[in-house]
């Protein structure tokens, strides 16, 4: 069989790559070494009638109107704005830190107008280096030491395993500070979860005449029997080159899955915990739809090395290898033969709506 392009692997990356190559008139095989495709954002409805997201929750938001517009070609979404509680203290506080939280903290209470003004004056009670040289410096030169030590410190060292002084400031990038009472984790103006689910929707971008999905497929099994132009792979960076320059470290999860015998468990969709217990989260997955099930499923994620990759690990080390990588990647990408895009072949933590807008813009640059 002959192909222009071969697209390794079929998550969000990898599928969103091939519907746009397919409607520029290429014709695409997509290879997947897992059993279905979707990814990390494999979802499905359990027993109970609930639909659980195996891999984490994963919460469609952007402010790309481009982005936005692509997902809606293939999916409908609901309005789902996403809360998330941190259980610190033995109760639940609001979080992303915003006016709301430092009142419970610290017992206070102050207007949004003076929330800049109490961070200021807890940050210049704080030690830290500046600029910021780590994780710890870059939250504590943002909201202070308590604040840090409360929601910030513990959680880092249970889901990464490292000190928060060995990992890269950049983390710290996400982490959203309110001056306001928004409760909501993201503000972004599109915000959502597809009606029928993130696996319905990538099956819906695979679904074109131009495209070939193979699961249960790696490129050793196919590479003598297909032929193809182009390569576009998704897979991990360090695998790629066989590890010349040493392994990159990933985080994994194990996910801890639960159905109780009651409507509604907790009151937010994800609590974070921070100080207590070996996981740092539960999510609820009825809050992302709404259900009114009797039942609810849980997921309790317990951060572990091994395991599917779901997170970069950014400490100096692993910063300096991705280096070595992309150094060779962009060679072979400059000789118009690969494309390398998404969360593992680029070694970056990546949104789903930044993985499609990288998507977009490689795809365009790289094939026209």
């Amino acid at each position: 069989m002959k192909y222009d392009v071969l697209v390794v692997g079929a998550g969000l990356a990898g599928s969103t790559a091939a519907r746009l190559l397919a409607e520029k008139g290429r014709k695409v095989l997509v290879i997947e070494q897992r059993q279905q495709v979707g990814g990390n954002c494999l979802d499905f409805t359990n027993e109970s009638g609930i639909m659980v997201h195996q891999y984490g929750p994963h919460i469609f938001h952007t402010n790309n109107k481009s982005v936005w517009d692509f997902v809606q070609r293939f999916s409908s979404f609901n309005h789902f704005q996403h809360t998330v509680l941190s259980f610190a203290e033995g109760r639940f506080i609001p979080f992303p830190i915003n006016r709301d939280t430092i009142c419970s903290v610290f017992g206070v209470t102050i207007s949004v107008s003076e929330v800049r003004g109490f961070l200021n004056a807890e940050v210049e009670k704080a030690t830290f280096n500046s600029p910021p040289k780590n994780f710890r410096d870059a939250v504590v030169a943002q909201v202070g030491e308590k604040l840090y030590d409360l929601f910030f410190k513990n959680y880092t060292i249970k889901q990464w395993e490292k000190d928060p002084e060995e990992l890269s400031a950049e983390i710290a990038s996400r982490i959203p500070v309110r001056e306001n009472r928004d409760p909501r984790y993201f503000t972004d103006k599109y915000q959502g979860i597809p009606e029928h689910g993130y696996t319905a929707m990538i099956n819906t971008i695979l679904a074109h005449p131009a495209i070939t999905v193979l699961c249960n497929t790696d490129y050793a099994s196919i590479k003598d029997d297909v032929q193809w132009k182009q390569t576009v792979y998704t897979g991990k960076l360090d695998t790629f080159f066989d590890k010349k320059y040493g392994e990159l470290e990933y985080r994994s999860v194990k996910f801890d899955f639960e159905t109780k015998n009651m409507e509604v468990f907790q009151p937010a969709a994800v609590v974070n915990y921070p100080n207590d217990y070996d996981f740092t989260r539960i999510t609820e997955f009825k809050h992302f739809t709404g259900g009114k099930q009797p039942m609810t499923t849980i997921c309790r994620e317990f951060p572990s090395a091994q395991g599917e990759p779901c997170y970069v690990v950014m400490s100096d080390d692993n910063l300096a290898k991705r280096e070595n990588y992309l150094t060779e990647s962009r060679r072979l990408e400059e000789s118009g033969e690969f494309t390398f895009i998404g969360r593992l072949a680029e070694y970056k933590y990546y949104n789903m709506d930044q993985v499609i807008e990288s998507v977009m813009n490689k795809i365009s640059l790289n094939f026209g």
